[in-house]
């Protein structure tokens, strides 16, 4: 029980006391600029907590110790701490002092934002909102820092709400008043987000990848902006002054690694996409994750970047029926389970990190995660850590907050033990000498027997009351021997206020019976309500204590899984990449090379180093090979498929028609079953492209099926860089309001903005080219930067199409601006123009049999691959879809329907495919020097009774059927064992 004493006694110190405790919160935090009104109030803020745990910091403590504050500030602390003659002294027996907990990222004073920016200097788009400011934006009326409060916060940074760029931050105490009194820091770090905020309206960015091309390219403008107002400051004659963007200046620091970038990180996948973005700026960055982490600690405790981890863990999976558990997949039933495993699998991998109870729609369920982390194995010292210290370094307020110090603000918590525990309550939460009562010790309890007499005599009897848990009452009322239950009741116990309700036909017919009473000693004092009577009074006397409630039982849910970190967290995700066995030796298969040595019988395949070394009959396996004996088997090289679209998160930027800008692999998920499901059809690299929705779209990527890895190591090294455009239909149908929406209006979109980028590049070449360039830089445009390197042959065009008279249109623009086309996709019609094609060394990625979907694709014929092929065209099929790319040789086997001979229709989805992407020389045949990308099938591969039986990636084997069939076996056993869990859990 906390108790109060004063130094000295007296009426004098008596009326201290109370004016003390009548003064409103924050006051000790008042402007210190804006004049008094009234009389001035100079009450003094001295305060003792004697007798107390005092833990100064994680790790260190003070048994029986005193915490000394003066003015909002820590004056002593320790063991025999002086107590100074004015303090108001609180004995804080049995209790534990910690510091004030630090949000790093809350959202508190950010509801109701703005969205229409609509005065002022502001920005082109409205994603770009980096010149707002927390602290200027604060919207103080229900701010969310009670609820902050109420789990031990006492220092929270707030972080605009709105946009891709979305503002600096700002730390904010949580007392109650304006940011004014409040603000700690301001402009601590800039908030990114990479997803666009709908509320700012459908505009570019559109997509994933579009909001990440505009980050980057806002930061180039923001270097651009202050270098140009560099130059223009040094020397302005003759200079035209550049345009001043209050946004870009606002910026600036960020962009030139001054500031902090504060990433919001969705997913595992964006912490990687904030972290790629970081580096090419060379930023310092901070992320607040997903919660995902503990998927790729192992890479991430080898970056530079600071940490700040949720603690939103997702609600227990549905398996209550068959169905409910069919339904959960192995990654949703996993990170139920791995989830508050996270801060602990982070921690023992050396990573740093501050928690934040952003992300938790209700800040109640923070202290119960917290514990749930703890109880899952993470370090009391760590997490307490992660709650002070650490975020006030992180966010540069260390010299105040964040320790128990002599010097340091009197930010601290006070709870009735250990804060770890499940039933330990925070009692008062002080923030500059304000005082916040979150729990009262209950120093009068109603629980007990008490006689009751009423006026009328009308309820006589004997009321019993038991107290459930901390705060909570049920009971009964005796009239008699008839027994009464009492509902509706509560007991306030700074008010000493009982109330309760009960049913009683003799006393009223037209509803319930109300009781309020006020305690004093062992007296009840108070009346009876009834509809359509006057009040009755009534009183009672207490005839027995109720026995305390006992702690409310917690029985932390078992954690004897041991569940592998596997990449990607789902169905036959992997520990670790497969091993590269230093020699492979396939030995007596019939290889098809597709090399020179076309298809050999009785064959071997020796692969050295992760690279082809030989083919050939009767080789020797080197010491130490892995020896497979392929007898009856035949071997392929890595199957490819020249147009994709899945494993990424977007497809299409439709906010403005030309968009070369944007990066496939920039999106990259490696959580794409559909990847495993490809490898085990034989196929190994890919061509994940834009989509068609823009003239000239975004640069695609070409990958091999590296399952297991991270994203960014799935991208092939040394494939060129290759572009999407779009002819026909979807471009011109795409978007509303959006130039072009005709077929002429493609045309000449393409046009103009290949004459931007030749004027781009000449500026560049100007000031290149210059010995001393002297001036305002030219600003770097990442669109037209694109555009100028398709016209210097770095990227390779690869166009959506279907009619022949799009396909010549494009085939003579291109001649007149000067750019190449490598090859045109889908092309139905293009056979028409086959001779054309052949002649200017122009691609055709075409289907094997669709058609006829829409109007512009009904001229189709299945014989398209072969009559391209016979007129010297190269030629690839492609899937155009996740499930056709599972089975790639059969769309290759359906072409020798069409007159072709196996090696050649085989060709279609492996060398010719590999020297359309510009690929050959690394994959596409079983030749020396060339990736050891190869699939062993169980028959001929151009069969549909064949399958893959194992598919090789550079030297490693990433599928295996056995090794199939036993990971369904332990996945079935996982799902097992984890919804037995789930059941457990909802039983308890």
């Amino acid at each position: 029980m906390m108790n109060c004493c004063y130094v000295k006694s007296g009426l004098r110190k008596a009326v201290f006391g109370l004016l003390l405790l009548l003064l409103p919160v924050g006051l000790f935090a008042q402007s210190q600029t804006s004049p008094t009104d009234g009389m001035r109030d100079n009450t003094p803020a001295v305060f003792a907590f004697t007798n107390a745990t005092i833990i100064t910091s994680p790790g260190n403590s003070i048994a029986g110790g005193t915490l000394v504050v003066r003015n909002g500030v820590i004056e002593a602390v320790g063991r025999n701490a002086r107590i100074p003659a004015d303090a108001r002294v609180f004995d804080l027996s049995g209790k534990t002092i910690y510091p004030g907990f630090i949000d790093p990222h809350a959202r508190i004073g950010m509801q109701d934002p703005e969205t229409d920016l609509d005065r002022g200097n502001q920005p082109w788009n409205p994603q770009l909102r980096a010149h707002l400011r927390a602290e200027q934006v604060f919207n103080q009326e229900n701010d969310g820092s009670e609820a902050l409060r109420k789990a031990g916060f006492t220092v929270a940074a707030a972080v605009p709400e709105l946009g891709i760029f979305r503002g600096q931050m700002a730390v904010l105490t949580l007392n109650d008043g304006s940011a004014t009194d409040r603000t700690v820091r301001s402009s601590v770090a800039q908030s990114v987000s990479l997803n666009r905020s709908s509320e700012l309206g459908f505009s570019y960015p559109t997509s994933n990848i579009g909001a990440i091309a505009l980050i980057r390219q806002t930061l180039y403008d923001a270097r651009w902006h202050h270098d140009a107002h560099a130059a223009f400051n040094r020397n302005p004659a003759g200079l035209q002054r550049p345009e001043y963007n209050a946004m870009l200046d606002a910026l600036s620091p960020a962009a030139r690694g001054e500031r902090p970038l504060v990433f919001e990180a969705g997913s595992d996948e964006e912490v990687l996409r904030a972290l790629r973005i970081a580096r090419e700026f060379n930023s310092t960055l901070w992320v607040r994750g997903s919660g995902h982490e503990y998927r790729m600690a192992d890479y991430l405790r080898t970056q530079n970047f600071s940490l700040i981890l949720p603690l939103s863990f997702p609600d227990t999976p549905e398996t209550g029926t068959p169905e409910d558990a069919f339904n959960r997949n192995l990654a949703e039933l996993r990170h139920w389970y791995l989830a508050p495993e996270n801060p602990a699998r982070l921690a023992q991998a050396g990573i740093r990190f501050s928690f934040t109870s952003d992300g938790l729609s209700n800040k109640a369920d923070f202290l119960p995660n917290l514990r749930k982390a703890v109880e899952a194995g993470l370090d009391a010292e760590t997490a307490l850590r992660a709650l002070t210290s650490q975020p006030a370094e992180l966010l540069g307020i260390s010299a105040t907050h964040g320790t128990l110090e002599r010097g340091k603000a009197a930010h601290f918590v006070v709870t009735d033990g250990d804060i770890f525990h499940h039933n330990t309550r925070i009692m008062d939460v002080w923030i500059d000498g304000s005082r916040h009562i979150i729990n009262r010790e209950p120093h009068h309890n109603p629980a007990g027997s008490w006689e009751l007499v009423s006026g009328g005599s009308l309820f006589d009897g004997t009321i019993t009351l038991t107290e459930t848990r901390a705060g909570r009452f049920s009971g009964k009322l005796m009239i008699g021997e008839e027994e009464i239950s009492l509902s509706s009741i509560s007991y306030d116990d700074n008010a000493r206020r009982f109330r309760a309700d009960f049913m009683h036909d003799d006393i009223s017919t037209t509803g319930p019976v109300r009781l309020t009473a006020s305690l004093s000693g062992d007296r009840l004092h108070g009346w009876a309500e009834v509809t359509g009577q006057a009040r009755i009074n009534w009183q009672a006397t207490r005839t027995a204590y109720g026995e305390q409630p006992e702690p409310r039982e917690h029985k932390p849910m078992r954690r004897d899984l041991e569940l592998a970190n596997i990449r990607p967290n789902m169905e036959f995700g992997r520990e670790s990449m497969p091993e590269q066995p230093r020699a492979i030796l396939v030995q007596n298969a019939t290889i098809w090379t597709m090399g020179e040595q076309g298809v050999l019988e009785n064959a071997d395949l020796l692969v050295r180093d992760g690279k082809v070394a030989e083919v050939g009959r009767d080789l020797r396996a080197p010491r130490g090979a892995l020896v497979i004996d392929a007898q009856g088997r035949h071997v392929t090289p890595g199957l490819i498929d020249a147009h994709l679209h899945s494993g990424v998160d977007g497809v299409n930027e439709v906010g403005n028609a030309i968009t070369a800008e944007v990066r496939m692999a920039d999106v990259l998920n490696i959580n794409n079953i559909w990847m495993y499901r490809q490898l085990a059809g034989g196929l190994t690299t890919a061509h994940v492209m834009h989509g068609s929705a823009n003239p000239i779209g975004g640069q695609n990527v070409t990958l091999k099926m590296r399952w297991g890895a991270l994203s960014h190591d799935l991208v092939l090294e040394g494939a060129p860089r290759t572009v999407k455009f779009a002819l026909g239909e979807n471009p011109k149908r795409v978007g509303t309001g959006r130039y072009p929406d005709t077929r002429m209006g493609v045309e000449q979109i393409i046009a103009d903005r290949f004459q931007m980028a030749k004027d781009y590049r000449a500026r560049w070449q100007a000031w290149e080219s210059s010995r001393n360039p002297t001036g305002i830089p030219p600003r770097r445009d990442l669109r037209l930067e694109a555009l100028a390197d398709i016209l210097d042959g770095n990227i390779d065009i690869h166009s959506h199409s279907y009619r022949q008279d799009e396909i010549l249109m494009l085939m003579v623009l291109a001649e007149e601006v000067g750019f190449e086309v490598k090859a045109f996709h889908h092309a139905l019609e293009a056979y028409k123009v086959a001779p054309e094609l052949a002649e200017r060394g122009i691609g055709a990625v075409v289907w094997s049999d669709w058609g006829g979907f829409k109007i512009e694709a009904y001229d189709n014929t299945n014989y398209n691959a072969r009559l391209l092929y016979e007129a010297g065209v190269v030629t690839s099929l492609h899937s155009d879809n996740s499930q056709i790319a599972t089975r790639m040789n059969w769309e290759a086997a359906k072409m020798v329907r069409t007159g072709l001979d196996p090696v050649t229709a085989l060709s279609l989805v492996t060398s010719r495919t590999a020297e359309l992407l510009g690929i050959d020389h690394l994959v596409g045949s079983l030749e020396p020097g060339k990736d050891a990308d190869f699939v062993i099938w169980s028959g001929d591969p151009l069969s549909t009774f064949t399958i893959a039986e194992q598919t090789w990636i550079d030297g490693r084997r990433f599928f295996d059927i056995e090794e199939d069939a036993a990971m369904r076996e332990a996945v079935e056993r996982e799902r097992a064992e984890l919804i037995r869990l789930i059941l457990e859990v909802k039983n308890d």
